[in-house]
């Protein structure tokens, strides 16, 4: 669709251009600045997460060098974005406030910004609660509305991907989207705070010293073959340093106000 006022075309769609003396027209570029607005808007990035991009992603210092970690996932995820169409999706692994959001969204406005890819960027809580409140007891099905156009979206970013114990609906209704997602070679991206497991017995726990399961032990809760799927469709990238957040608050707390 043409910019009504392109000073190139008019709003017409075509310009004119001449090679060699002779004159004709050529389809407009202006169409594809309304169709990455487009798809800017409706991936349904949250406004929070609007700036995110590769090049304002902070790799903290430690001891003196970047972080490996952080310097890795950028990497990793700038080098998926190069290679698309690719037949894998992505699993970002990390404690909260690391940037696995940040870099999940930098991907899909690349994808978008780049490639033209359809996006759509899906809270994995708030969908739950999206299907939960939707749920039909009498025909025992969900709004199909809410999941179809997840379920079609070329490339969806599911955030915070958590350890819960569903019911047998919810875990029907989460087959079906990433069942349907895999059979179609759908590109699927995920963040999660769950840690990887490692051979062995290994208890994780958090700063208050609860227990957490690892992400095997979470997964496997929605099933065995939803947690193969996601495993056979998603490359893991895990990321390892504090809490990019709380180490904010911490300098804001103890700035001098007298000398900042």
């Amino acid at each position: 669709m043409p910019v009504k006022d392109c000073p190139k075309c008019e709003g017409t769609g075509w310009m004119p251009v001449e090679s060699e003396g002779v004159r004709r027209v050529a389809r407009c570029d202006c169409g594809g600045a309304v169709r990455v607005e487009t798809l800017l808007r409706q991936a349904q990035i949250p406004r929070r997460y609007q700036h995110c991009a590769f090049e304002n992603f902070h790799i903290r210092m430690e001891n003196g060098q970047p972080n490996k970690s952080l310097s890795e996932a950028r990497l990793l995820a700038r080098r998926f974005v190069e290679e698309y169409p690719v037949d894998y999706g992505l699993l970002f692994i990390g404690p909260t406030g690391v940037g696995k959001t940040h870099l999940a969204v930098a991907v899909i406005r690349d994808l978008i910004l780049q490639k033209g890819v359809e996006c759509r960027f899906q809270d994995f809580r708030e969908l739950l609660k999206e299907i939960q409140d939707s749920y039909n007891p009498v025909s025992q099905s969900t709004e199909f509305r809410i999941i179809q156009p997840i379920v079609d979206v070329e490339a969806l970013l599911l955030d915070e991907l958590a350890a819960l114990n569903p019911s047998e609906w919810v875990k029907d209704t989460l087959g079906y989207i990433i069942n349907s997602r895999y059979n179609r070679k759908k590109l699927t991206l995920i963040t999660t705070t769950l840690p990887l497991a490692e051979p062995g017995p290994r208890v994780v726990r958090a700063p208050d010293g609860e227990e957490l399961p690892s992400i095997e032990v979470a997964l496997s809760r929605l099933g065995p073959t939803l947690c193969s799927r996601l495993y056979e469709m998603c490359r893991p990238i895990e990321i390892t340093c504090d809490d990019f957040r709380k180490q904010i608050r911490r300098q804001q707390i103890f700035v001098d106000p007298e000398n900042p």
